[in-house]
């Protein structure tokens, strides 16, 4: 099944007064990317509040060329027809999306197809931060390039947070960086292995008792 991770930033944080600035969508089939994107700026015709602008770093003058949400509903229905919605914090993302579909007379997006990670991380670890940076930091996975909100590098953070919550994970072997042997790394589970038996014809128990016997003959009286 494939679904889209979804982010966006914004002129603020209201989604009566402000607009979208920038839209990044990417497609994940059974929580591996697909390559497909959707990526967009958007010029909000509209002062960005200092607050959104310290948390992303996008200027009102770097989207002065940038096209309108109206250049590019289309495109962006397009994209999201038909798959389920991955979005941290949905509410959000989905009060200026919905308001500005509106604007142009296109469909909203449905609640009933949105799977909200940061609804998901609530229950699996109430009473903790969940924040997308905290959750990146519970499961270790890299976001030193975060420096600033970005809604194309949030959605590649999102989609590593997507399968951690997801995913039963199996127990595997760890080693010493100078031990590490590869093949038992890879082994995911060890329940589900059967015993190997080799079975040993008798020529080859012929043979061996005649190696034993001829060069250990002492052996040959525990036989």
């Amino acid at each position: 099944m494939k679904e889209v991770l979804l982010d966006t930033e914004t002129t603020g944080l209201s989604s009566v007064n402000d607009k979208i600035i920038e839209i990044a969508c990417i497609e994940i089939e059974d929580h591996i990317p697909t390559g497909e994107k959707f990526h967009v700026f958007l010029n909000p015709e509209m002062e960005i509040s200092q607050g959104a602008y310290d948390t992303h770093g996008i200027s009102k003058e770097f989207l002065k060329d940038k096209p309108k949400f109206n250049d590019v509903a289309k495109d962006f229905i397009k994209f999201i027809d038909g798959k389920k919605l991955v979005i941290h914090n949905a509410e959000f993302d989905l009060a200026f999306l919905n308001k500005e579909l509106k604007e142009v007379g296109e469909k909203q997006i449905s609640k009933d197809n949105i799977v909200d990670t940061l609804n998901v991380a609530r229950e699996k670890f109430p009473g903790a931060q969940n924040s997308l940076d905290a959750l990146c930091k519970r499961f270790k996975i890299d976001n030193s390039r975060r420096q600033k909100h970005s809604a194309l590098l949030d959605c590649e953070l999102l989609a590593k947070v997507y399968i951690e919550l997801f995913e039963k994970k199996e127990p595997t072997f760890e080693f010493g960086s100078d031990t590490q042997d590869e093949s038992i790394k890879n082994i995911k589970s060890i329940k589900d292995r059967k015993q190997i038996i080799v079975q040993i014809t008798d020529e080859e128990k012929r043979l061996h008792k005649e190696f034993l016997q001829k060069e250990l003959p002492k052996s040959s009286m525990l036989n």
